[in-house]
Formats: C-alpha cells, structure tokens, sequence
C-alpha cells in the first residue's frame, strides 16, 4: 500500500467552496481544484466572473477549472473565452454535448488550437476518449474527465475505460486524463496504480489521504472492535442476560 509520498497521481480538489478551496490549497501536495455548475449552485456562486478572478487571485498558480453553462455551442465557445481571459492558471471545461447530444469536438478543438487550456468533461464511453483526445491532440496543455465514479455507480466497469483513456492520452505531448467522480480513497490508489494523470476527489476524500498505508488490515480490525465497545460503554447499552448464560 503506497503512502500519500510516494502517489504520482496529480490530486485535485473538487469543490467550489472558496473557504474550503483556500484550506485545502494550503496542503503542497494538491496540485489543482476543479468546480463545476453543480458545484458553483451548492456554494451559493452568482456573480460568476466576480467569483472566478477573486478564486485566481487567491490561489494564482495551481490548475482551477471552471466550466461553461450555455446550452449553445457558440455561445458556450464564447464563455469559454471569458473563462480563459481570468488567469493563466484556468483550464475551461465544456462538456462533451450539449443536452441536445451535439457534440462539442470541433470547438474544443478550436479553442485548444488558440492556446485555451481545455477540461473537456463528463466523458463517459471510449469512443468519446477516443474523439476528445483526437480534437485536443497537438493543441494548448488539456485534460480529459472521465467519470469513473458515475460508471461504477450503474455498475460498470470503468477500468478498461480508464486504461484506454490514459493510453490514448500518453501517446500525446499536451493531453492529461483525469479520474473523475471519485468516491473512495482506493480511487487514488487505483489511479496511481493505473498511471493516470490526475485525480479530482471532494476534499473530504482527500484529507484522508495522509493515513495511507499507516495501519495493517489487523490493526484496523482491533481498533474497529474497540471503537464498538467504546461506543457501547459511551451509549449505557444494557441488556439483561440469565446468570448461567453470562458465566458460559
């Protein structure tokens, strides 16, 4: 089992709490934050410019993506526009389609081919790998998020998506693969293992990460008998048993 020294995986935070943002970027280990719409609702995001130069300026030389919101394929290149003019650091996510099922390749392709950092997200499928890093290949530095967790979720293996994607993706000079939609800290083993690129995890996934590899299986099951007899006492459990049973 690695400790949190040796992983080679990139770690994200993914969130959009700027408090928490500001916390987590404290720690030299992660490399960049992710946000999203969904992220951006959950935190209360309104002035969303406002909000983006006052995050680059608060954390000013890690990865921060942030994603477009139009339904339009030329207005979301607009956006993205916008987006890019925040920071050097940005990397601007657009989805793979509109909610339509139009595909975006040609605009990412575009943007990367004016040196916009791209973040082409909710990847799914391996022909989508396939054409997402095709479109981003040769152009500005880009990743590609792939939603593992989501897949696992419907019972899908992601593995061999994960493996092609980060094949594909090694074959490039500027296109990196990000292990999205994590759920657990085996995901950051798996992805290190694996060697994919980066890693985007909530941080409350990520603050776990300094106990990798400190305890053994054996310890782990003491201290779980432990913390139940401890939690018992803590609770006054009582259960009445007949005195020939408690003597057995």
């Amino acid at each position: 089992m690695p400790k949190l020294p040796d992983l080679k995986v990139k770690l994200f935070t993914d969130g959009a709490e700027k408090a928490q943002i500001l916390e987590m970027a404290k720690q030299h280990w992660i490399a960049g934050f992710t946000t999203n719409p969904s992220l951006l609702k959950k935190a209360g995001v309104s002035d969303y410019a406002a909000y983006g130069r006052d995050l680059v300026a608060a954390v000013p030389n890690r990865h921060i993506s942030f994603e477009v919101f139009s339904d339009d394929i030329p207005e979301m290149v607009a956006q993205g526009r916008v987006i890019a003019s925040w920071g050097k650091n940005v990397y601007v996510k657009l989805p793979v389609t509109t909610t339509r099922g139009e595909p975006l390749f040609e605009a990412v392709r575009s943007l990367s081919r004016d040196g916009i950092n791209i973040n082409m997200t909710a990847i799914f499928t391996p022909e989508q790998i396939a054409r997402a890093v095709d479109a981003l290949d040769g152009g500005a530095p880009s990743c590609v998020s792939v939603f593992a967790g989501r897949l696992a979720d419907f019972g899908i293996d992601y593995r061999p998506i994960m493996q092609d994607a980060i094949a594909r993706a090694r074959k490039t000079r500027n296109v990196e693969i990000i292990w999205a939609s994590t759920r657990e800290v085996f995901n950051v083993v798996e992805a290190d293992a694996m060697g994919c690129h980066i890693i985007t995890a909530p941080a409350d996934v990520l603050k776990k990460l300094p106990a990798l590899g400190t305890k053994t299986a054996a310890e782990l099951s003491l201290g779980a008998v432990q913390s139940f007899r401890e939690d018992a006492l803590a609770a006054g459990l009582k259960l009445a048993v007949p005195t020939s049973r408690a003597a057995e």
